[in-house]
């Protein structure tokens, strides 16, 4: 059993510290830094760090080479837990990935994290559909016809009801629509989650994908694998930062 992770990365760092003034200079928070960080691999690397700690099969990652020098840095107020500033350094820097190099073919699953910096563009996207058994993509792009070739898309309630309109039946029913607090629905079914207190949503998208891609690779069963990434998620939310189930 193998799965592919073909997607843009970063370098996710949380800097914690305290906000409790305001800057004479400016009407802007004064962030105080604490010895509280945390740096951890971002976007599809997190994807893929989910899958090879799920899994006990193969997972390998298709991305640009220079994801630790493209930062996200969050400056997250300890006491609250809100993030004051978010500072992105190199966050344009992605080299397009040659997707004509890749054997998909020797995959089982293929997931798609496509940020839309670049990396991928509908054509390669396609392409990959195409060309894999099986595809579970989340996407920034707006969706279309390019995407009917992929077998199962994730996306969030909000992005769905801006695109929902454009969307004809065949896409429709490849959505795995995720509602936040309350689970996910596919083909009208919801599929809920436990009220948990939630500390952190950073990365629990990837989480998600991640979790239905390697449960679907094991059972080939969808509302399973919508089952056990509602699970995963939802134990991720519940952490500080961006976390790995």
């Amino acid at each position: 059993m193998r799965i592919l992770v073909i997607g843009e990365s970063c370098t996710d760092v949380y800097q914690y510290g305290d906000c409790t003034r305001l800057c004479p200079e400016a009407p802007v928070p004064v962030f105080k830094a604490a010895s509280d960080k945390t740096t951890n691999p971002g976007m599809a690397m997190n994807v893929w760090r989910n899958i090879n700690s799920i899994a006990d099969f193969r997972c390998d990652i298709e991305t640009n080479d220079n994801w630790q020098e493209i930062t996200k840095t969050r400056c997250v107020d300890i006491r609250t837990n809100y993030i004051i500033v978010r500072i992105d350094s190199m966050d344009n820097d992605y080299k397009h990935c040659n997707v004509d190099k890749l054997d998909l073919s020797q995959y089982d699953v293929v997931v798609i994290s496509d940020y839309d910096k670049g990396f991928l563009t509908e054509q390669d996207i396609h392409q990959i559909g195409y060309e894999s058994k099986v595809t579970f993509l989340d996407t920034k792009k707006i969706l279309g016809d390019w995407c009917n070739t992929i077998s199962y898309i994730k996306i969030n309630e909000f992005e769905y009801e801006k695109t929902k309109h454009k969307l004809n039946d065949k896409l429709n029913e490849k959505m795995i629509i995720t509602l936040g607090p309350n689970g996910a629905m596919h083909k009208g079914v919801i599929y809920p989650v436990p009220k948990v207190e939630i500390k952190d949503t950073s990365g629990a998208g990837d989480t998600f994908v991640a979790s239905l891609a390697a449960t679907y690779a094991q059972t080939g069963n969808i509302e399973a694998s919508i089952k056990q990434a509602n699970k995963n998620a939802t134990m991720v939310v519940q952490r500080k930062g961006v976390s790995v189930v």
